[in-house]
C-alpha cells in the first residue's frame, strides 16, 4: 500500500488497524459474563468502533488542516 496512492479512508494504514482493533473487542467481549452486556460490554464495543468511524471522518474533512485537527479536537471533548 505504501507505493500506491490513497483514494479513500480505506486506503489508510490506521485505517485497516482499527478495524481489525474493533473485530477484536468483540472477539474479547464475547466471553465477558452476561451481565455485563450493557455495561463494560457496550462501552468497549461501541469505543472501539468510533475510532476507525473517526479516522473515517476526518478523512473527510476539506482540507489537510481540517484532517490533522479533527482526531485532536475529538480528543479534547
Amino acid at each position: 500500500m505504501a507505493d500506491s496512492k490513497i483514494q479513500s479512508y480505506r486506503d489508510l494504514r490506521v485505517w485497516q488497524e482499527a478495524v481489525n482493533l474493533a473485530e477484536s473487542c468483540y472477539r474479547l467481549t464475547k466471553t465477558f459474563p452476561k451481565e455485563e452486556l450493557y455495561g463494560m460490554t457496550t462501552q468497549i464495543r461501541r469505543a472501539s468502533v468510533s475510532i476507525a468511524a473517526n479516522i473515517a471522518e476526518g478523512y473527510g474533512r476539506k482540507t489537510r488542516g481540517e484532517y490533522l485537527n479533527f482526531p485532536h479536537t475529538y480528543l479534547l471533548q
